[in-house]
């Protein structure tokens, strides 16, 4: 599966340190090579959560992109964030929805 993000993920994902970046890259990673997503769940309206027991939560879309499927990278966060971080990836979405 083919991943895209946003600039706001891509900020957020700066600025984490080697470790936490490591730990998306290898879910990002899984996901790209075996479409595995792992802890997840459906927020509707297209959104969707990864989850990780630290509390991270990365906020993303399937969209279809030259007729393949593509995981949109909308926007990083963390479980004490998670409704203002929810309504922002919302407004992202609808900001980069074709």
């Amino acid at each position: 599966m083919n991943i895209r993000s946003t600039p706001e993920f891509d900020e957020w994902l700066s600025r984490r340190n080697a470790r936490e970046r490591a730990q998306v890259d290898n879910r990002l990673d899984r996901i790209r090579e075996h479409s595995h997503f792992g802890d997840r769940k459906y927020l509707g309206d297209d959104l969707f959560e990864l989850r990780w027991r630290s509390g991270r939560r990365v906020y993303y879309a399937i969209c279809t992109v030259m007729e393949e499927n593509a995981a949109l990278m909308l926007l990083g966060g963390s479980k004490n964030a998670q409704e203002r971080d929810i309504r922002y990836a919302r407004k992202i979405l609808e900001r980069e929805a074709p």
